[in-house]
């Protein structure tokens, strides 16, 4: 069994409407024995979405019919309103000038949770190798499980804590394998992590970096039957998985990252998250990968000052505490039933989304499901990126979509959402309210009948 990404073009749908029913053709298509995991279009033109999906191959029959698809979808009932409730997202591996590094979006997601009652986030966000920050009302949450949940498949029920199965790479007790294992016992001991297991893998996955031609970073892990058995085997013993492994990359590309003074594509976050979502779609359970330093070699090289977006990595040696920290409460995974809203009381679901905020020409399952299910959506330009899609072209409800400057603005408009204020009522000048002149035939005839 082995993960990997590959590019697919998928023909123009004029209008764009009905995007999750096409793609879902032309996905599944492309290949009958892989199961898809993973989907971003990277540019939309005149002919094509330019797409890049992620697969599972080589996978026993039997592991696949319990797969679920990750075009599933089940239009929500209605919108709850008790909660304020914002999902925030930052793709990964696609060079995002906010959260595209090492946590730097926390502030991004700080300010948005002041706003919300409940905020949904995903490891990119807020991971900092060492550091985390997160928030008191936030939810910590793998990409892949965000998808499913926007889509309506799934809910999210809140828990006190995590039993967190942590699975290692082999090291041969190197400095990488110590400062992993060194992790795990200082979270115990601050985070009072409950770990049922420390699993060393020998062999380890192989995990490798790799670049698609549109500029992300994506990646192939293979020699995943060991992990795949350690699973299986401790099933009922965790609740979450953390795994720490090697990310292969050139040597040079860890002083060319730091000294890109940001310019360069996180090498490593797009291997990361095609690994974490084929373990959370087959496992439903909460997963997070961290990476370890290759060699002593690497670990002993010094970035000197670098970009503070890259600060985090810089200070790190194990790049695994925030992983740890972000698990130990991940919400649990409830699947929904098609006649079941909502599944049990305190599961939060599509039903209770009120907006999804993301950086500008961000398309994928995230941004169509909330297109499907008419959930509010901000676009944030400051958020630069290699995507190129507008957004704009996309078939939204009047009102549905607000393209903003930064996060700042967006704060406001969710604040706006959330009292219930229309947000342009708030600018200046004001327009006059439209009117129009609608004939009405009950009048008319009257009129005639007078006339006569």
């Amino acid at each position: 069994m082995y993960i990997h990404e590959r590019a697919i073009d998928i023909p123009i749908v004029r209008g764009h409407r009905n995007l999750l029913a096409h793609f879902e053709r032309h996905v599944k298509g492309a290949s009958h024995s892989e199961f898809p995991i993973r989907l971003a279009v990277s540019a939309t033109d005149s002919t094509a979405y330019r797409c890049e999906a992620g697969f599972i191959a080589d996978l026993d029959p039997r592991r696949g019919e319990d797969i679920p698809s990750i075009f599933r979808f089940r239009r929500r009932s209605m919108e709850r309103t008790g909660a304020f409730t914002t999902v925030f997202l930052v793709p990964t591996g696609v060079g995002s000038n906010i959260g595209g590094h090492a946590g730097d979006a926390t502030p991004a997601a700080s300010l948005l949770a002041s706003v919300s009652d409940t905020l949904i986030t995903h490891p990119n966000v807020v991971n900092a190798s060492d550091v985390i920050d997160l928030p008191e009302n936030a939810f910590y949450v793998e990409g892949s499980i965000i998808s499913r949940f926007l889509l309506g498949v799934i809910g999210l029920q809140p828990v006190r804590e995590n039993r967190v199965l942590v699975v290692i790479d082999s090291q041969h007790g190197s400095q990488a394998e110590n400062a992993a294992v060194n992790s795990v016992n200082a979270a115990r001991s601050t985070y009072g992590l409950e770990v049922p297991r420390v699993v060393m893998l020998d062999p380890p996955v192989s995990v490798r970096a790799e670049w698609a031609e549109s500029g992300r970073a994506t990646g192939r892990v293979d020699q995943m039957e060991g992990l795949l058995q350690t699973l299986d085997e401790a099933r009922e013993e965790y609740d979450a998985v953390a795994l720490a492994s090697v990310v292969g990359v050139p040597k040079e590309y860890h002083m060319q990252y730091f000294r890109s003074h940001g310019e360069m594509v996180n090498p490593w976050g797009g291997a990361e998250a095609i690994f974490t979502h084929a373990l959370s779609t087959m496992y439903n359970v909460p997963t997070a990968h961290s990476p370890m330093l290759e060699s002593k070699e690497i670990a002993d090289i010094d970035p000197g000052v670098v970009d503070p977006r890259m600060a985090a990595e810089a200070i790190s040696t194990g790049f695994f505490m925030c992983v740890l920290k972000g698990l130990q409460r991940s919400p649990r995974i409830i699947e929904i039933e098609e006649t079941l809203t909502p599944p049990a009381p305190g599961v939060i679901t599509a039903e209770d989304v009120s907006l999804l905020v993301i950086p500008d020409k961000a398309l994928g399952l995230p941004t169509l499901a909330a297109l499907e299910q008419d959930i509010p959506v901000i676009a944030v330009r400051e958020n630069t990126n290699i995507l190129s899609n507008d957004l704009q072209a996309l078939p939204w409800s009047k009102g549905q979509l607000h393209i903003v400057d930064n996060y700042w603005e967006a704060a406001g408009i969710a604040a706006a959402l959330r009292a219930g204020i229309d947000p342009a009522s708030v600018r200046r000048p004001i327009q006059l309210a439209a009117t129009e002149v609608h004939p009405n035939p009950v009048e008319a005839q009257v009129v005639g009948e007078k006339a006569r």
